[in-house]
């Protein structure tokens, strides 16, 4: 593709080169960053938004229908918006008035003796999941944007350089946290586990360095928010080299004072699914006058962009082993048979998660599995 596209081929033109779009969250590294940065954030309370502010992002278009039964809590009772809101305003406001990194004066190893803290980072965490795994991905996908209400481009992108510092130092591994017995609240004691140790990935950085170095444009188009990408992307630090402005993502309304508002930016659309389709049209179509050359991404958020142009030569899928009667699982399956025939348009990458790394073949090794597979 390089070699038919790239700068060597005689028909290269470079006002109009071919270009790429790449996924960011468990594509171009490893793990997802909107996650990170949200763990990050409340184990370090950096919020920008007022108890009444916080509690207009916390329920933002969220029905108050319940979780699914996998999200009931320790006692089998059932959880939903209405019950588990409360409980966190309540801790926010205790946080909030002594902490001193918001209205309090405690600095934050003192704040985080009180149960409320532990109430508090727990039951937005799981509130994520909850919300995840209930509603469809309209509702879900923007929620987690809001929680950086009242905050600005810097302080969201000091953040996210944070994180991913403190990320490499740590160990890949599931964390869990659980909920102080003195406080149940309405909505009562619950749990919540993720995946921990984002790592960046070398041979995407060399993926990204060569298609350039050929006169490909590179473009990121993610479900996470723009700011967070933007940061760990552009970042020399971490490798990729991306300008900040070929970043396609979450867009949040701002204030007069550049204050991120809970609301979903009016007239764009989500960069998920079908949107992100869409998001390419609008922004990379219209500019080129062609489609992508290059489609990589992981999940069923990416499907929609890997099928929705005739230009697409050839669409890179990191092997997370996805349900077989989804587009991408059947891409999967495409590229499992086309293996190592020049004109396979589907290229399946494999991946060891308990090492964060790419491997030499289209297995992917789940975490604390010692066996990977190609397909479920």
């Amino acid at each position: 593709m390089i070699q038919q596209l790239g700068k060597s081929s005689p028909g290269f033109d470079a006002t109009h080169p071919p270009y790429a779009v790449f996924d960011w969250d468990n594509t171009s590294i490893f793990l997802d960053i909107e996650e990170a940065v949200l763990v990050y954030q409340l184990e370090h309370l950096r919020f920008g938004a007022t108890p009444q502010q916080l509690e207009v992002a916390l329920r933002r278009n969220i029905p108050s229908t319940a979780f699914k039964p996998e999200y009931r809590n320790s006692k089998g009772r059932e959880v939903n918006i209405n019950t588990i809101v409360p409980d966190i305003l309540r801790s926010y406001r205790w946080l909030y008035s002594h902490y001193q990194g918001l209205a309090g004066t405690q600095p934050l190893e003192q704040v985080r003796q009180s149960p409320h803290y532990q109430a508090f980072v727990t039951k937005v965490r799981y509130l994520y999941e909850a919300i995840g795994g209930t509603f469809d991905h309209d509702t879900a996908y923007p929620w987690v944007t809001y929680l950086f209400t009242g905050l600005t481009e810097a302080e969201v992108r000091s953040m996210t350089r944070e994180t991913v510092q403190w990320q490499l130092e740590q160990p890949i591994e599931k964390r869990r946290w659980t909920t102080p017995a003195q406080l149940p609240g309405r909505a009562g004691m619950v749990e919540v586990s993720w995946k921990n140790g984002l790592r960046l990935v070398p041979e995407m950085q060399n993926l990204y360095a060569h298609l350039r170095d050929a006169g490909f444009d590179i473009w990121i188009c993610s479900a996470s928010f723009v700011d967070v990408v933007r940061e760990i992307a552009s970042n020399p630090s971490f490798g990729y080299q991306q300008p900040s402005d070929r970043v396609l993502a979450m867009e949040l309304e701002r204030d007069a004072q550049g204050r991120i508002q809970p609301i979903f930016r009016k007239t764009y659309d989500q960069t998920q699914g079908p949107g992100k389709t869409r998001a390419i049209q609008r922004f990379l179509v219209s500019r080129y006058g062609y489609g992508p050359a290059l489609v990589a991404g992981d999940s069923e958020g990416d499907q929609n962009m890997m099928a929705g142009f005739a230009d697409t030569k050839k669409v890179l899928i990191i092997n997370r082993l996805r349900d077989p009667s989804t587009a991408i699982g059947q891409f999967s399956a495409e590229a499992v048979r086309q293996h190592g025939k020049p004109e396979a348009r589907y290229l399946l990458q494999g991946r060891d998660d308990n090492s964060g790394q790419f491997v030499p073949s289209q297995l992917h090794t789940p975490l604390q599995s010692a066996t990977g597979k190609v397909l479920p």
